[in-house]
Parts: C-alpha cells; structure tokens; sequence
C-alpha cells in the first residue's frame, strides 16, 4: 500500500531523512520510532505530500505522491503532530467542512460524521468551540477528521499527545480496530502503545533505517544470550549461588521479593541451546521449589535504546529485519 523507495530529504547540509526505503502493507498497522529529531515527522510529511523529498520516491497505492500529489492525498488521512484546527468553528462544523473539502457526497455526511463522532468519542462536545476545548478532546477532533471519510491510508503522528490514561486506551483500542480495514502508520514516543497496536515497527536514527520487524524479530535477532524469568521458593541465602553454579548460566541477578523465601531471578544463559528445561531439573533436584519460570522477552524500550545507541547500534546490514515480500 505504501512504498518508500531511497527516500532523502535535505535541509541545507543536514540530511534530515537519508536514503530510506521500507513498505507498508495493505490492512497493516506500522510503528515508526526513532529518537527527537531521527526524522519521522520529515518521513510522514513526505508521505502525506506536505514535503517533496530532494530525492527518492514514495507510492501510495502505485500512486507517486510527487508527481499525483492531490490523487494520491486522496487516499490519506493524516493526524500530523500539532493539529491544525480553526479555534473559532464548533467541532461539527469542522467536521462538516472537512467532510466537503475530501470531497464526500453529501447525501452521505450525516452518516460520515455521526461514525467518526461515534468512533473517537467526541459527541457530547461536538456543539461547543474548538477554542472551548481541552487539549485532549481537541486532539480527538484531529483524529476525526484524519478518519473522515474511510481513508485507505491513515497517518498518525503521535495520536494519543495530550489524552489522560483512559483516553490513551481508547485511542489505542480505536487503532487497533484499523488493522485489516486500513493501512496505518503510526508515530509515537510512547513505547507501550507501539508494542500494544503495531503488527511491525521500523526504527530510524539520524535519517537513516536502523531496523525493521517484528518486537519479537528484532529481539531475537539482537539478543546475545537467553534470558529466563524463575520465581523460586527457598533459603534466599543460597538460592542465587545455586543458580550461578548451573553449567551454561552466565549471570544472576535478583528481580523481586514476592513473599517469605520466594523470589524472582533474571538468569542470563549461553545463546546456543534452549536452557529453560536444564535450569528447571537442576533447580529441583537441588530442593529447590520452582514456581514458575519462563523466556524473558526483550521489551521495545531495550530494543530501542540498543539501535539508537551510538555506542551499541549494531551496523545496518547486520541490524536490519526485511519485511516479507508482498
């Protein structure tokens, strides 16, 4: 659905995005992460032809966004990061106004409006001023209006800025009923939201494409040893010892105290075979009681902070995780 093909974009000398190519398929919901300034919000305007790229090309639905900019915008919606409202308009007669300039019949404006109302939950203020509202119900708004109409493309760029917990949830909730009907591409510092939305993500850097995949891909691929999570119940004296005298254990170190003698281990194990059975007999036969253990995922923050991390970012062609071919 969307084709990204050695995208540049210069700013006087500084290349704000450098040679970035990735898709996104159809129905998929994509997470784009990268540190303040890695150039996302350069990326998503490109995309959304608010910005030529100085090189490169991008293809909505075959469509080149350069060449057939107003064809290929028709097909988007987009939230960009500061919305842009008119203060002075009620939140329906805003709506009404962008349902006319994406061009919607108006026999079927009524019905377009009440879904995104419905949708991001701003009926109850749909009357009062843009002005009149607060920052979390204006950004609702914003979100509205870039689902008016049943975009094929939906271009997020940091959607849930402003909302309060159990706004941030609907929101995401709202997105994650996207997948499969529409193609999005999110933005968002937010780690968790990613993680909880995002069927893949692509993190860049400096302009440049850092890693792709999966959170579980990229982990794996990243990972340098198995981690296990045990919850174990006995003397803690000797507990941890006991543990680091297991053959193929590398590291020990204590998570959390759950109760009298029972507490939660991170053990750190050579990469080349799967030690969880190993750890488990031998934690038992030394009468031990085990309670639980499992694999410890790697969390998006640890992947993130390892890629973008000067000093630990692994080189490209060894970082980066090919999406499947279409």
């Amino acid at each position: 659905m969307i084709q990204v093909e050695n995208l540049t974009k210069r700013f006087g000398k500084r290349k704000a995005v450098d040679g970035l190519s990735f898709e996104v398929r159809e129905g998929e919901i994509l997470g784009l992460l990268g540190p303040n300034g890695a150039g996302k919000t350069t990326t998503m305007r490109i995309l959304t032809g608010y910005l030529s790229p100085t090189e490169g090309r991008v293809q909505i639905n075959g469509i080149d966004v350069t060449k057939e900019s107003v064809k290929a915008r028709s097909l988007l919606g987009y939230l960009p990061e500061d919305v842009p409202l008119y203060w002075d308009m009620t939140a329906e007669d805003f709506l009404r106004f962008v349902s006319k300039l994406k061009g919607i019949p108006k026999s079927l404006r009524p019905k377009a409006l009440e879904e995104v109302t419905e949708l991001c939950k701003i009926h109850e203020v749909r009357k009062r001023l843009i002005g009149k509202l607060s920052k979390g119900f204006r950004q609702r708004v914003g979100l509205a209006q870039a689902l008016l109409g049943s975009p094929k493309v939906i271009i997020l760029d940091e959607p849930t800025n402003g909302l309060d917990p159990k706004q941030i949830n609907e929101i995401r909730e709202l997105i994650k009923s996207l997948k499969g009907k529409q193609t999005v591409l999110l933005s968002t510092h937010i780690l968790p939201e990613v993680s909880a939305v995002a069927d893949r993500v692509l993190i860049i850097n400096e302009g440049k494409l850092v890693a792709q995949g999966t959170p579980e891909e990229l982990g794996e691929r990243l990972r340098t040893g198995q981690e296990i999570l045990i919850t174990v119940q006995g003397d803690i004296k000797i507990v941890k010892p006991a543990i680091h005298r297991i053959p193929g254990v590398i590291s020990v170190e204590k998570v959390e105290t759950c109760g009298p003698s029972v507490e939660v281990y991170k053990v750190f194990c050579d990469k080349g075979q799967d030690m969880r059975g190993f750890v488990a007999r031998m934690l038992v036969d030394s009468g031990f009681e085990l309670l639980e253990l499992k694999s410890a995922a790697m969390s998006l923050e640890d992947i993130f902070l390892k890629l973008v991390t000067k000093e630990e970012a692994p080189q490209p062609d060894t970082a980066v995780l090919s999406a499947p071919e279409i």
